[in-house]
């Protein structure tokens, strides 16, 4: 019974392996006849066997397994699905071969009670005659159902039924296991010293636990300092403005030279502040003066390099300054003549570039009514060609066909001879083949009927074996128990070693001395904390100052780059003269002329007429015929659509 239910449980696993989205049958098969070379040959055939059988006839064994879990076997576990399968298999196909001593044999080493409930529902005659033979007839025809598989079942119907009876018995009258003859065990009291009283340990201290500091309201709402610096902000912005726009209004004296009169002081007011602002706010030109501007938060380096560049371009200005007043001279005149010359330069250059494009642009006409005339001539030319390649295409195809379908009935008929000689030598073999197999299989059951009682002599004495190793391991161990057990010294942590050594204490009087040592490293890392935190405190309250002188400078400069802005805005606002070039006029009326013409030309064009569809020939329709049909129609449009692209890109390039 081992042995079968050994091979009962590798069949199972092996079909707990199968998936039947991904694998294959075959492939799997040959998958687990390589796992399975380490068994006897016998095995490894009845395993086979019984896994191909599952494999092939699934469908069929799932149809009882599923009603079986639905009507009956609702307590049983999806674990046993495929023992299920397994059983219904060989009770279906395997019965007759295997004979019904082996077949009982098989379902004893199995789970009794699961076996019970399964053969009963699978050998009711009901289920057999009614709903088993329907739901089967609808994958296989119903006489070769009823003749191989119903009525095999229903001549077996009373050895199933006495098995049944007979497993029920086992259930209910288990017999008990058989008393042992040798002497039961008496426990006996151990003779144990008893041991000292344990001296009372010093308690150790409770450490004391700091009090947390709770939760600060502030962390649950923003910061009013975040809403008192917004505030100073725009304050100091709003009041920068004003100091700019009162800088901008009043006079410069200190920018007037000295050797010149009051009378001009007036006329070059402006210039001098124009020429003045720039050159201390040289800011880009997109960063301060737009709405909504996003706050660039930045680092020590960045605060102080940008400090020292605003302080180098305060004293350059004072710098400068004090040079106006010792009476340096000034360059407003030469400007004004420099700009008077960009300007002229600009004009020339703008009438050359418009000649340029008006000359691109007239060429440009000029070839698409060139292009427009060759087209039209050569498509004359292609719709000719067209016509008589189709024609030729049409008779070459007709007779291609004509031969293709000759040929394919000559092989049609030669493939049907072919296999009716086939069937009729294949039906002579297979007679002599069931034979064959009959007996192989006979000769298999014997040689694992052989092979079970070997092992079943070889696990008795591995056994007897286990048993003898079993009671020498526990006389050792009894052995070992009576043998007294030494215990451990009482240690007292109060008292002092007395090896003579200096400075010796005892092990309370260390934990004090390295619990005050504790102690005084918080104190000293405290106090450290302290000093750096108001060290920082003194270089963040400088980095702030200096953020705010430059946040100042940056209003201020943002201001007068918004006032460039505006200034440049509006000269490029402002049109400028029409061109009154001639040779812009020349060449402006010949595009207009051409540009007539071509869509004169474009309107008096001829129109090409549909022509009327030619006639097709009668072919003989076979689904190679139309295949063939459409290959050629798409490997013709295919053709006439590059012809065409070629022949428009050889007329661009013309």
């Amino acid at each position: 019974m081992a042995y079968y239910g050994k091979c009962i449980e590798t069949v199972i696993e092996q079909l707990n392996k199968f998936k039947p989205e991904k694998d294959i049958p075959e492939q799997f098969l040959e998958a687990a006849s390589t796992s399975l070379q380490t068994l006897s040959p016998q095995k490894q055939a009845f395993i086979l066997e019984v896994l191909s059988g599952c494999l092939e006839y699934r469908k069929l064994l799932a149809v009882v397994v599923d009603a079986f879990y639905v009507r009956a076997g609702w307590l049983c576990r999806r674990a046993d699905y495929n023992l299920f399968e397994v059983i219904c298999y060989l009770a279906t196909f395997q019965l007759d071969e295997l004979g019904f001593q082996l077949f009982s044999d098989i379902i004893r080493s199995q789970p009794l009670d699961k076996m019970c409930k399964f053969l009963g529902f699978l050998f009711n005659p009901l289920s057999l005659c009614s709903w088993i033979k329907d739901e089967w007839s609808l994958i296989y025809e119903t006489a070769h159902v009823s003749e191989n598989w119903i009525d095999p079942l229903m001549r077996w119907q009373p050895e199933v039924q006495e098995l049944i009876k007979q497993l029920e018995k086992v259930m209910t009258n288990q017999s008990p296991l058989p008393k042992t003859k040798a002497k039961v065990t008496e426990p006996k009291e151990f003779n144990l010293t008893v041991p000292r009283p344990r001296a009372i340990p010093v308690p150790e201290p409770v450490p004391v636990m700091t009090k947390p500091k709770p939760i600060p309201r502030s962390t649950y709402h923003p910061p009013k300092e975040q809403e008192q610096l917004e505030m100073t902000r725009r304050y100091n912005r709003w009041k920068a403005e004003e100091l700019l726009l009162k800088v901008n209004i009043e006079e410069m004296r200190c920018a007037v030279p000295r050797s010149r009169g009051t009378t001009l002081v007036q006329g070059s007011e402006k210039k001098l502040q124009l020429r003045f602002m720039p050159r201390i706010l040289k800011t880009p030109k997109l960063t301060f003066y737009k709405p909504n501007n996003v706050p660039v938060k930045l680092n020590t380096a960045a605060i102080l390099r940008e400090g020292s560049l605003y302080q180098r371009q305060v004293e350059k200005e004072l710098q400068r300054v004090d040079k106006l007043v010792d009476g340096a001279g000034d360059f407003s005149e030469f400007l004004e003549w420099q700009k008077k010359m960009q300007a002229k330069d600009q004009e020339e250059a703008l009438a050359a570039g418009e000649c340029r494009r008006l000359q691109g642009k007239l060429s440009r006409e000029e070839a698409i009514l060139a292009r427009q005339l060759l087209r039209q001539g050569n498509k004359q030319k292609a719709d000719q060609k067209k016509e008589e390649a189709l024609d030729m295409e049409l008779k070459l195809l007709t007779a291609e066909l004509m031969q293709q379908c000759a040929e394919r009935r000559l092989q049609e008929e030669r493939s049907i001879k072919e296999l009716v000689e086939q069937v009729i030598e294949v039906q002579k073999n297979v007679k002599v083949a069931q034979m064959k197999l009959l007996k192989g299989r006979r000769q298999i059951v014997q040689e694992v009927i052989e092979e079970s009682r070997e092992l079943l002599q070889r696990t008795a004495e591995a056994a007897k074996e286990e048993q003898k190793r079993r009671c020498e391991l526990i006389a050792q161990h009894r052995a070992l128990e009576t043998q007294p057990m030494r215990k451990g010294k009482l240690v007292d942590l109060t008292q002092i070693p007395g090896y003579g050594l200096e400075g010796e204490m005892s092990v309370v009087e260390l934990r004090e001395r390295l619990a005050l040592l504790k102690e005084t490293q918080q104190r000293k890392e405290e106090e450290k904390r302290d000093q750096i935190i108001q060290a920082k405190r003194a270089r963040s309250q400088g980095l702030q100052n200096m953020v705010e002188q430059i946040s100042l400078c940056r209003a201020a400069m943002g201001r007068s780059a918004a006032l460039r802005w505006e200034q440049k805005k509006a000269q490029s606002a402002a049109p400028g003269p029409p061109s009154q070039d001639q040779r812009v006029l020349e060449l402006r009326r010949r595009i207009e002329e051409s540009a007539a013409e071509r869509r004169k030309q474009a309107a008096s064009g001829p129109i090409s007429a549909p022509r009327a569809p030619r006639p097709k020939p009668r072919l003989l329709r076979t689904p190679r015929a139309t295949s063939v049909l459409s290959l050629r129609n798409l490997y013709g449009g295919a053709c006439a659509s590059a012809w065409r692209s070629g022949r428009d890109a050889g007329a661009t390039r013309k």
